[in-house]
């Protein structure tokens, strides 16, 4: 008898590009998926994969065998999401991605009320940085952020608000290396970046009157999250330059103030993106009504943040420092 779960664990490893990830993106021990596929591989009579302990590549055959899995993978959705569809009940498996920061924490916290409301429903959550194909990966709906909509044809987007990036700064930084007046001033600041993988990063600031300057930098912290970077801007050690859906509360407590006010990044538009309203199943349309109202919420929260905040004017660091100790002994 053929177990039609083999064909599902054969193509996760190949698009995973691995046991290690498939396992963890199916919930299953490592060492149960490699036997499945050597089951597989034995019931065939043919080499799927050529493995390792530092090797896994594809082999022809699998190359072939791979792509008439995915379609019949394919085929199985679409007669459970047909079955689902024709009920007209929220159920089965809403696959979503988001990036991290806000839209995560966002969505993370309001998700028991959804499950709650939708018992039938299960929600996989993919949380990179990076752009997901949600064709290719078979993503019902991405949460995004980007400078502008995506205008892939295939694709449907929701915009749900626009969020200012500024540079920011914890006050006793500020005090003990002086506020900047240029955006080329800041080459001489500690600067804390978002590039995990170079040593050198870019900002590219939009100034007064549509002037834009090009800041290369190095930083002496850089992680590719968003809330490492908010943590260490909070702590005193760089300047940053962050989303400020993310920096809000931060800023409104007085824990980061704005460095060079008047120059920002690129706006970023949040907004979510899937392939089609036609034929939406029940459980994809309620997740993305839900994702919508629970981010609007937060943009709405983010703006009454920052509307009306003033911040503390902080003194510029004393260049003599041993002199005010001198005039407060007298």
């Amino acid at each position: 008898m053929r177990n039609l779960d083999d064909f599902l664990y054969f193509e996760a490893v190949v698009r995973h590009g691995g046991f290690g990830a498939a396992s963890r993106a199916l919930n299953i021990a490592k060492s149960n998926l490699s036997r499945r596929i050597k089951d597989l591989e034995t019931r065939l009579g043919v080499r799927l994969i050529e493995r390792s302990t530092h090797h896994f590549a594809v082999t022809e055959i699998g190359n072939i065998f791979y792509r008439h899995c995915q379609v019949a993978l394919a085929e199985i959705e679409a007669a459970e999401e047909a079955a689902m569809f024709l009920t007209g009940e929220a159920r089965g498996l809403v696959r979503a991605s988001c990036p991290p920061g806000l839209p995560m924490n966002t969505l993370a916290a309001a998700l028991p009320n959804f499950l709650r409301d939708h018992p039938h429903v299960r929600v996989q959550l993919t949380v990179a940085m990076r752009r997901v194909d949600i064709i290719e990966e078979r993503i019902d709906v991405a949460i995004r952020v980007r400078s502008r909509l995506d205008t892939d044809n295939e694709l449907v987007a929701k915009q749900l608000g626009v969020i200012r990036t500024s540079l920011v700064a914890s006050p006793d930084f500020i005090a003990e290396h002086g506020e900047p007046q240029f955006p080329h001033d800041l080459v001489r600041l500690p600067t804390l970046g978002g590039d995990d993988f170079h040593a050198e990063e870019t900002w590219v600031l939009n100034g007064p009157t549509g002037r834009q300057e090009t800041v290369r930098h190095v930083p002496l912290v850089a992680s590719n999250s968003l809330s490492v970077v908010l943590q260490q801007a909070c702590d005193g050690l760089g300047v940053a330059l962050l989303p400020e859906l993310l920096s809000a509360p931060a800023l409104r407590s007085g824990r980061l103030r704005r460095v060079l006010p008047d120059w920002s990044a690129d706006e970023g538009i949040l907004h979510l993106v899937f392939t089609s309203r036609r034929g939406m199943l029940p459980a994809v349309r309620a997740f993305i009504d839900f994702a919508s109202d629970a981010l609007r919420t937060a943009m709405t929260d983010y703006e009454e943040c920052l509307s009306g905040m003033t911040e503390p004017a902080i003194p510029p660091a004393d260049p003599h420092p041993e002199l005010a100790l001198l005039r407060a002994a007298e």
